[in-house]
């Protein structure tokens, strides 16, 4: 049987019931779901970008950057108390 959960919209007013389903507005399921969307479109589709104020061709669309390394970085922990370094 599927799960149901609770998803509110409309500024919180509404809300709806969906299937749950693994998510990918973020990380790296999103950014594969954004080469798939972007392979998908022909070179002269235009993309509009800056709330409506600038377009670029699909084509001339600069690609996504790769997830920089965190190797080496110091995090601090325990409500800024405590430091470890990422190995």
């Amino acid at each position: 049987m599927p799960v149901k959960i609770k998803k509110s919209s409309g500024r919180g007013t509404s809300i709806r019931e969906e299937e749950d389903k693994p998510q990918n507005w973020s990380g790296d399921s999103y950014r594969e779901f954004q080469k798939k969307r972007m392979e998908g479109l022909g070179k002269d589709t235009k993309i509009t970008m800056g709330r409506g104020t600038g377009s670029v061709k699909a084509g001339e669309y600069p690609k996504a950057p790769e997830k920089p390394s965190t190797k080496g970085y110091t995090v601090s922990t325990g409500r800024g108390t405590g430091k470890r370094k990422i190995e």
